[in-house]
């Protein structure tokens, strides 16, 4: 298949129509080509294995009573090339049981003379659906095991290329660095990843949530404290920033800081130095400080109580993490990494893309960005995410196929996992929820392979 045919198939997607009756050819090329498609038309068998090779993006359609190889045999060929290509057999009426039997050889449909228009494309519709969502699964697991494990930073389009290549250039500076991204966008691993990178990835990456932390605990967390310094300081406490002397101090949400301390770790940014609670002396620091924020610190609106000059002394260097609505073409490329990382997680196997879960991929905003996407994932591969009004590809399995006993633990892990999903990975409120001993409800996160912190959103 050449790169012309493999073009067409993108626009309009290709139909391989093989018959030795050079009038019905032509009348069926113009009735595809008329409802859409791309007809190829051949006037053998043969003709048609010398083009459609695995790497063919399309439907076969072709008859079965042809002087030489007939269409069984030329389906039976095209299926040892790809068991998952469509063949789509003409019959005349003497044929038809021979056409059933194809049909459980693998054989995707079967259309008796004669037929109407209708017919001929609404089989060739569903054929090349299926064909699409096969190709596409097949794109994304190849993609996926072409991901460098060891780079978090997902992404091929240039946004993420270029991130990747700033974020390169950082890394080797000693340089505060500020980053900007909305919630669930990454922005701690773009901190590790500048730390990991840098000279001083031998030292330590201290990571602390300035919006997590109550206030009163906060100056004792960044600076430490010595005993007896204040009630209850039992014993000397060496604080975060010292810890991270060496390396590199990462500080998210840092828009949530308390005035107060904007101004002490204004001081440390300047002097690197630190003075802990209770004692007169200072102490000094080597570090690197990477920043994050949700806010747009530049905006003074959005700002709010943050400090101005703190803006400004953070703002060496600002990267900035572009939302997943900014790079929809990575997010099939996400969606089947996390899949996968859920699947082996969950000891399951990897579900194929369905079609509403292909649609919802394509049209969420996803506000949530990858954190979302992640958790989204997750729930496809426990088989608990209902998009609702999308139908069954023909041939799927539904609860009908299953038996009683399938399809009660199917719902009993939907229920735990929208349980979690709900409390946010909390066991104890999932557990009321749920009216179930703690026990019960252990054994059966395991049985199912559920981990309440798979559902954190933190």
């Amino acid at each position: 298949m050449n790169d012309a045919e493999r073009g067409d198939a993108d626009r309009g997607g290709l139909v391989a129509f093989v018959d030795d009756d050079e009038t019905l050819r032509s009348a069926n090329a113009q009735t595809l080509a008329l409802a859409g498609y791309r007809p190829l038309p051949f006037a053998s068998a043969e003709a048609a294995l010398e083009v459609l090779d695995a790497t063919f993006e399309g439907v076969v359609v072709t008859d079965i009573r042809m002087p030489g190889m007939g269409g069984l045999q030329l389906f039976r060929a095209l299926q040892r090339r790809d068991p998952d290509l469509p063949v789509i057999l003409v019959t005349g009426h003497g044929d038809v049981d021979m056409a059933v039997a194809a049909l459980k050889e693998g054989a995707y449909d079967f259309i008796a003379k004669p037929y109407f228009a209708d017919r001929l494309t609404g089989s060739v519709a569903r054929a090349a659906e299926k064909r699409r969502l096969v190709l596409d699964n097949r794109r994304l697991r190849a993609a996926a095991e072409r991901i460098d494990t060891d780079m978090p930073l997902i992404g091929e389009t240039p946004a993420m290329e270029k991130l990747r290549r700033t974020l390169r250039q950082v890394a080797g500076a000693e340089v505060d660095v500020l980053v900007e991204g909305e919630t669930g966008s990454g922005k701690e691993v773009v901190a590790e990843l500048i730390h990991r990178w840098s000279p001083r990835a031998k030292g330590a990456f201290v990571a602390i949530n300035c919006g997590a932390l109550p206030e009163t605990i906060m100056e004792s967390e960044l600076f430490g404290h010595e005993r007896g310094a204040f009630t209850g300081a039992e014993k000397r406490r060496i604080g975060r920033i010292e810890h991270a002397s060496g390396g590199t101090l990462f500080l998210d949400e840092i828009e949530s800081m308390p005035q107060a301390l904007q101004v002490k770790l204004l001081r440390v940014l300047e002097a690197r130095e630190i003075a802990p609670l209770g004692v007169n002396e200072v102490r000094k620091v080597d570090l690197r400080v990477v920043a994050a924020a949700k806010a747009d610190l530049s905006d003074p609106t959005a700002r709010g109580d943050f400090r101005e000059d703190l803006f400004y002394r953070l703002n060496v260097v600002t990267v900035r993490i572009p939302p997943l609505r900014e790079r929809r073409a990575d997010v099939p490329l996400l969606f089947s990494h996390f899949l996968a990382r859920a699947a082996l997680r969950f000891r399951r196997e990897v579900p194929d893309l369905s079609p509403s879960v292909r649609a919802h991929l394509s049209r969420h905003d996803w506000p949530g960005n990858v954190r979302e996407l992640v958790h989204f994932s997750e729930r496809v591969a426990l088989g608990i995410e209902d998009l609702g009004g999308s139908p069954p590809e023909p041939g799927a399995d539904s609860a009908a196929d299953l038996g009683l006993a399938e399809r009660v633990e199917a719902y009993e892990a939907r229920l735990l996992g929208e349980a979690l999903q709900r409390h946010k990975g909390a066991a104890a409120p999932a557990i009321a929820e749920l009216k179930i001993p703690r026990k019960t409800f252990y054994d059966k996160l395991q049985r199912h392979g559920l981990v309440p912190k798979d559902f954190r959103e933190d």
